[in-house]
């Protein structure tokens, strides 16, 4: 299996550590992991802005990076659904059809092919689970609540790997964290409030680490955070599956 490791913009520039965790942790499991050097943006930041048409030769140098893989695995459930949704604006070759097809958010790499190679992991912290909307409700990682049936998600899959001291639930779930890329700088405003629900339910448990799939939610929440003066630090999950 030929593995490649995408490592997002935000990441790279903001969270390195999740970018190393990420390659760390496939290595662990027995992958030959590649991170190809040509590789640049998936171009999300520039098509949410409203100029997708400019962003397509970015699009054409990801392709070009990825093409022969079995799997691209992104620590990002963003910048997965943009190459597998967002990409329908180029010409439907060969490559570019692998490509939306083989682009996969780790976590779901995760849970399809490695969970039983996963260890046990001790973590005696206080923790609370957060996905993403484009993970959760454009992906599908997760079963939303207002959905018929149990919501349940992979990050509780993987949560199931590590002993915590408690996982906490807290009200409004899966609600919307506010980020949602352009959205947090275009609607500031509301964008803050919907930060400081999410914290202020979060806060109403004894949660000390908030845990996603996604940093750029939890980058936003930290800040929320922060400027509120609440005590909550934010980790990637494959941060903490890396561990063992």
């Amino acid at each position: 299996m030929k593995i490649a490791l995408f490592i997002p913009c935000y990441i790279d520039q903001f969270y390195p550590q999740v970018g190393i965790a990420s390659y760390e942790l496939l290595t662990k499991l027995g992958f030959d992991v590649d991170v190809p050097t040509s590789a640049t943006c998936c171009g999300q930041p520039i098509a949410n802005s409203g100029f997708e048409h400019e962003a397509i030769p970015v699009y054409e140098k990801y392709v070009d990076a990825y093409a022969g893989y079995d799997f691209v695995v992104m620590p990002s459930g963003s910048c997965t659904l943009h190459v597998k949704q967002h990409y329908d604006i180029l010409p439907q070759s060969k490559n570019v059809k692998n490509i939306r097809s083989n682009t996969i958010d780790i976590i779901d790499f995760l849970v399809q092919h490695c969970l039983d190679k996963l260890p046990q992991i001790d973590f005696p912290h206080q923790v609370a689970l957060h996905m993403g909307c484009h993970s959760l409700r454009g992906l599908g990682l997760g079963h939303s609540s207002e959905r018929y049936g149990k919501p349940t998600n992979q990050l509780e899959i993987l949560m199931q790997k590590v002993n915590t001291t408690s996982l906490n639930t807290f009200e409004r779930p899966d609600e919307c964290c506010g980020f949602g890329g352009t959205f947090a700088v275009l609607e500031e405003a509301i964008s803050t409030k919907m930060g400081q629900d999410k914290i202020k339910y979060i806060k109403n448990t004894p949660t000390e680490i908030l845990i996603s799939n996604d940093v750029s939610c939890l980058m936003h929440l930290d800040g929320v955070a922060k400027k509120t003066k609440q005590q909550l630090k934010m980790m990637h999950i494959v941060e903490i599956l890396n561990l063992f």
